[in-house]
């Protein structure tokens, strides 16, 4: 079952969100005149509108399964020139297109199914670029953080688990010479690495809102009724205010991503 996303939520730290794309598309060769340009989970289109100031002259699509999500990106936050559908974008096969440059922000984890692993886009989309096309990906690798763990074992709590039986399984993230390795054998030029930025957060709770945005949205559709959603947020923010706590100057919360530029021969 997809998660019902808040835009709003999602874009309320969107200056520290939007920072590991802005790092990946650093990374990313000039492309052709008026290139092609895919954004694979676009989400409410910060990522599609960082994609238009770097190619003003691009053809850009936009591909994502939320309704909610999509209805921001058309408006003046996200980039409203762009083509945007609603789609399954683990079964979408961008061949079609001929694109140049095929980018994802943030998106891949939420792309494996029960029965594939989102690993296995990455051939696909490879076989799909122009001759010197690029993929280029961000995704977070702190799935082993107190922000992650602490939810899976609440979830798992007598109180909750019951309630919380059909959540979607915890995403994961691939160690980058995994992604290297795919890549290479895809027939890229592959370049992976990873960073931790060490985020300080502003205001009460901030790791909670934080998570609200994202993590925390398909526990949240689960919890419909507002008297069980709030326990559970006060029971979940009383462990993360324990795991992170707050200093004079903000909430430190380390930030793993993992990123990679590919380049096919």
């Amino acid at each position: 079952m997809p998660a019902h996303w808040d835009a709003d939520q999602y874009l309320r730290y969107a200056d520290l969100r939007n920072r590991p794309f802005a790092d990946l598309l650093a990374r990313v060769p000039d492309l052709p005149p008026a290139p092609t340009v895919l954004d694979l989970g676009c989400g409410p289109g910060n990522s599609t509108a960082a994609l238009r100031r770097r190619w003003p002259d691009a053809r850009l699509i936009g591909l994502d399964t939320s309704p909610e999500l999509l209805a921001k990106a058309r408006g003046a936050d996200g980039e409203p020139t762009a083509a945007y559908r609603e789609q399954d974008v683990a079964a979408y096969d961008p061949a079609p297109e001929r694109p140049d440059l095929i980018a994802s922000n943030a998106a891949l984890h939420w792309m494996d199914t029960p029965t594939a692993d989102h690993l296995e886009l990455l051939p696909r989309w490879a076989a799909a670029l122009r001759p010197g096309g690029v993929i280029a990906f961000q995704l977070p690798g702190n799935f082993a953080a107190p922000s992650h763990t602490l939810l899976a074992d609440l979830r798992r709590t007598p109180r909750w688990r019951d309630r919380l039986a059909a959540a979607r399984p915890d995403a994961s993230c691939h160690e980058p010479d995994r992604y290297a390795r795919t890549l290479l054998a895809a027939g890229c030029a592959a370049d992976v690495w990873e960073t931790t930025y060490t985020m300080v957060l502003p205001g009460p709770d901030p790791v909670l809102e934080w998570v609200k945005g994202s993590t925390l949205r398909p526990v949240l559709d689960l919890l419909p009724e507002p008297a069980e959603r709030a326990a559970f947020l006060a029971e979940y923010g009383a462990l993360l205010r324990a795991a992170y706590p707050a200093t004079r100057h903000g909430t430190l919360f380390p930030f793993r991503r993992v990123l990679a530029v590919a380049v096919k021969g």
